[in-house]
């Protein structure tokens, strides 16, 4: 019988990638190391931070101490209005990161929300589980309330599940909830499964209203709760992944 032999470079990654899989450091961190010599690959100084290695069997040492990999840790955060989801920003805007402590500061986050969006963001040390929640194959839940100008009808309700055409993909809602309308504005309870950029001020748009309010308050099997913003708190990271997507 055959033996089958797997690819011969299965499961190598770019040294600082390696770093950030561990649960380590955040890219920009590992590189940061590497260029000034505080990593061994297999007890040589690697300066270079593309270097391939595989994380899960190489002998990696940070200032003589091994890179062991970090338990999986999952944060929820409530992301205030006009703070951005990034690590260090141009134009000197807060971050998330001004807002966490040192210990959570390599951490990332899953997905984004752009600076007018508050609510649910969450946040980890663990690749593999923000890989699968961001994944569109996997089709997770993300809940939002949504406050848009003018009256939304009946029939805008079921062209948001319907869906429209912009730029070149489809965006709809695959649940929308009529909460209250008026004259003047209206609020709605809008389920996404997938994760394009804007989505839903893009696609209410479309459809004649614009959003002025936006708060995600559930992602996954995971809610905000009563966070206030700028709050967080560690949960559970389930290692079994039909926990990791919300009830049906």
């Amino acid at each position: 019988m055959s033996r089958v032999r797997k690819p011969r470079n299965a499961g190598r990654v770019p040294l600082d990638r390696a770093l950030s899989k561990l649960g380590i450091a955040s890219r920009a961190e590992a590189r940061k190391w590497i260029e000034e010599g505080w990593v061994k690959v297999h007890g040589v100084i690697e300066r270079n931070f593309e270097r391939s290695v595989n994380p899960e069997t190489a002998h990696i040492e940070i200032l003589g101490k091994k890179a062991v990999k970090e338990e999986s840790r999952l944060v929820l955060f409530h992301k205030p209005k006009g703070v951005v989801t990034t690590k260090r920003d141009p134009n000197g805007r807060t971050t998330i990161y001004d807002l966490l402590p040192a210990e959570l500061q390599h951490f990332h986050a899953v997905g984004r929300l752009d600076m007018h969006t508050t609510g649910l963001l969450l946040i980890t040390n663990d690749t593999r589980l923000s890989s699968f929640l961001t994944d569109p194959k996997n089709a997770v839940s993300r809940t939002y309330v949504v406050t848009v100008r003018g009256e939304v009808t009946e029939e805008v309700r079921r062209g948001l599940e319907r869906g429209v055409q912009d730029a070149g993909e489809r965006l709809f809602a695959f649940k929308a909830v009529l909460q209250k309308a008026s004259g003047r504005e209206s609020r709605l309870l809008l389920e996404l499964r997938e994760g394009k950029n804007r989505e839903i001020r893009r696609l209410c748009l479309a459809l004649g209203h614009e959003v002025i309010a936006l708060k995600r308050i559930t992602f996954g099997a995971w809610s905000l709760g009563d966070l206030g913003p700028g709050e967080w708190r560690e949960t559970h990271a389930n290692e079994r992944k039909d926990r990791w997507t919300a009830e049906e």
